[in-house]
């Protein structure tokens, strides 16, 4: 009975998203002009996703023909499931936030806390289908294993379960492909909308003048929402069949509860969040209280739920403690982002400072704030790791990771809701709305920008926790290690080239995703120019500009940009595991995990950093917009660009998807 749990959560999940949905898109969402500037970003958005999805179909296609080949049908299944459904979500989600952005700035018009109400739902489709779509699959997944295969002792539930792991690898290398095109594509659009709107035109952002503008606005949900529903989709996955994997090693201890704990918690996770999704009600007055209101009793209702699954489940409460761990360390290193990247703290004020003596010390500043993030929220996870395993072993670990996890639904609906209300303040903006519309929505924008900075901290988080799952499953899988101890030697010189392989591919793949929108956004650059030199009348207003033109070049160099560093990151582990075998590529695990996990702390960071130094200084400080100290700000708002919304989120994708494609091909490399 206990197996079928899963997939019938799912399920209801899936019911209740397209309830939301509806709710959502019943609303009147405006006047002609909102509704034709609202179509712009949702064609172009539309538009953008087919020529990407088309894209990765033809590499999932090729590679799950791959796996049908080497290791039969059910891996083969298992990958395509995992990679579709995580476009899937992706999509849904994506839809939802283009329906909604205008509802919401409709909305504004008459009452704050309904579009708040809408924001938030439209940002919870996003999230439910995320955590939905991922328990439906891997249940669904793990109830047809279990009809087909013998499953009579650990060895054969490893063997069966095995089939099940490239459903990760296919949620990993979607989302990496979504993450970094989507990435690409709006740090593009926003560079070349801030250097030659802002910087050159002197006009203000969001205007409908620019060319770049509804670009921006697309770059948006193709990046921020539809790229970062696939990462949490893909790190939500991939804990779940890791621990899976690892209950194996737990055989004795736990029995198969110990392979279906997982399940079994990120389904209480689904419940939780649907849960805490309906208590944003238009009643609700103060944003940022009632997101944090909902954030909150998901957490206690996931250690409730944690709770009762250890002791009753497997009868170990010390897998409850450890799993509060994680939901703590995800509390810490939240706490540590908005401390780096929010405009009341010391980091930010230091950047607006420096930016009154040139781009160039505003840049440095920003830099060595990003540097110093990387400190805590690396020492937190290290203790996280060290106290888990003293309360659990690794089974603990797992279960921090799992605990950090469960909120992930509602995390993401937060998220979300930045987006649609950073689209929502845009189209009041260029629909001409009134001062006190305005003024609301960049309310809502600017709770939205906080929520997305804890998201890309918690994604981060629960990114190298989750590698650190995969990472032990890995070491179980290539028989290096048993439940107390690995064995991998330091002193091998073939264990430290791994090391040293692994850190070096990190960046390797930093530098060519923020080389892949720089070369995108010259490309724009020079089409913004063009337009407002050769277009008659159009800085005067008195005349549209090209915005679809815009939009295909951002798409097609995006999609284009994307291919080299996903490739480059799946094959490398399977070349580190055939020439140099399984432990050095245990090594090149770990170095992938670590370096990356510190460039995308600091990336993600610095740039947050950044651009909230120069809203910092828009809001009147050192002069207010137009000011030099504000030119230099945007000038370090465009550097930070594609180390926050590019490089530094993709890096969460590409530790999990070295890992995971290393434990699906462990059986090919030589002990």
């Amino acid at each position: 009975m206990l197996e079928v749990i899963p997939t019938i959560v799912g399920i209801l999940g899936i019911l209740v998203v397209a309830l939301i949905y509806y709710l959502v898109v019943r609303e009147d969402p405006g006047t002609p002009e909102m509704v034709a500037i609202a179509s712009y970003i949702q064609e172009g958005a539309n538009a953008y996703l087919k020529r990407q999805f088309y894209t990765i179909f033809i590499f999932i296609a090729i590679i799950a023909a791959i796996l049908g080949i080497l290791e039969g049908l059910i891996p083969a299944i298992s990958f395509l499931a995992g990679s579709i459904l995580s476009l899937i979500a992706a999509y849904i989600g994506m839809n939802a936030a283009v329906k909604a952005n205008v509802r919401t700035t409709n909305a504004a018009r008459t009452s704050p806390a309904k579009a708040l109400k809408i924001a938030f739902w439209g940002g919870s489709v996003m999230g439910l289908s995320v955590v939905s779509l991922s328990v439906l699959g891997i249940g669904s997944l793990y109830l047809i294993v279990r009809a087909l295969y013998p499953i009579e002792s650990p060895q054969q539930l490893e063997m069966a379960l095995h089939t099940i792991v490239p459903f990760g690898m296919g949620a990993s290398l979607a989302a990496l492909f979504a993450q970094l095109g989507g990435g690409i594509y709006t740090k593009a659009a926003d560079i070349a909308a801030d250097l030659v709107g802002k910087v050159e035109a002197g006009i203000p952002e969001d205007d409908p003048r620019n060319p770049a503008v509804i670009a921006d606005q697309v770059g948006d949900n193709v990046g921020d929402c539809a790229g970062r529903g696939a990462d949490l989709f893909e790190s939500f996955s991939d804990n779940i069949i890791g621990m899976m994997i690892l209950g194996v090693a737990f055989y004795t201890l736990y029995g198969l509860k110990g392979v279906l704990f997982p399940l079994m918690a990120e389904s209480a996770g689904v419940i939780s969040t649907i849960i805490a999704i309906f208590l944003i009600r238009e009643k609700t007055k103060n944003p940022i209280t009632a997101i944090n209101v909902s954030l909150f009793v998901s957490g206690v209702l996931n250690a409730i739920f944690f709770y009762y699954l250890a002791v009753e489940l497997l009868g170990d409460y010390h897998i409850f403690l450890a799993a509060i761990l994680g939901l703590i360390a995800s509390l810490v290193v939240g706490v540590t982002v908005q401390y780096y990247t929010g405009t009341g703290y010391r980091p930010v004020k230091y950047i607006a400072e420096s930016s009154q003596f040139g781009p160039a010390l505003d840049v440095i500043a920003g830099l060595a704030v990003g540097l110093e993030s990387a400190f805590v929220p690396l020492i937190v996870i290290a203790a996280v790791v060290s106290f888990a395993y003293i309360v659990a072993g690794l089974y603990g670990i797992a279960a921090a990771t799992a605990g950090i996890l469960s909120t992930t639904g509602i995390i993401m609906a937060a998220d979300t809701f930045g987006p649609i209300s950073d689209n929502a303040a845009g189209i009041a903006e260029m629909a001409g709305l009134s001062k006190e519309v305005r003024e609301g929505l960049d309310l809502l924008d600017a709770v939205g920008n906080t929520t997305k900075a804890i998201t890309k901290g918690y994604a981060m988080a629960c990114a190298i926790l989750s590698a650190f799952v995969l990472f032990s499953a890995y070491l179980s899988a290539a028989k290096l290690t048993d439940v107390t101890m690995p064995r991998v030697d330091l002193a091998d010189p073939f264990i430290l080239v791994g090391l040293i392989l692994g850190s070096t591919l990190a960046y390797l793949f930093s530098a060519l995703a923020i080389r892949a929108v720089g070369k995108t956004a010259n490309k724009m650059v020079e089409e913004v120019r063009r337009q407002f030199r050769e277009i008659p009348g159009l800085l005067e207003g008195k005349a549209k500009p090209d915005y679809a033109r815009a939009v295909d070049i951002s798409t097609k160099h995006a999609l284009k940009e994307m291919v080299l560093p996903t490739l480059i990151t799946f094959f490398a582990p399977i070349i580190i595991g055939l020439l140099f075998h399984r432990k050095p590529l245990g090594a090149f695990i770990v170095g992938a995990t670590v370096a990356g996990g510190l460039l995308a702390v600091f990336m993600i960071n610095a740039g947050g950093a950044l651009d909230n130094a120069k809203k910092l200084i828009e809001s009147g400080l050192y002069g207010g917009k137009g000011s030099e100290a504000h030119k230099s700000a945007v000038v370090g708002d465009t550097v930070g660009d594609p180390l926050k919304d590019t490089a530094g989120p993709s890096l969460h994708i590409f530790v999990k998807l070295v890992t995971i494609v290393a434990l699906t091909f462990v059986a090919f490399f030589p002990p």
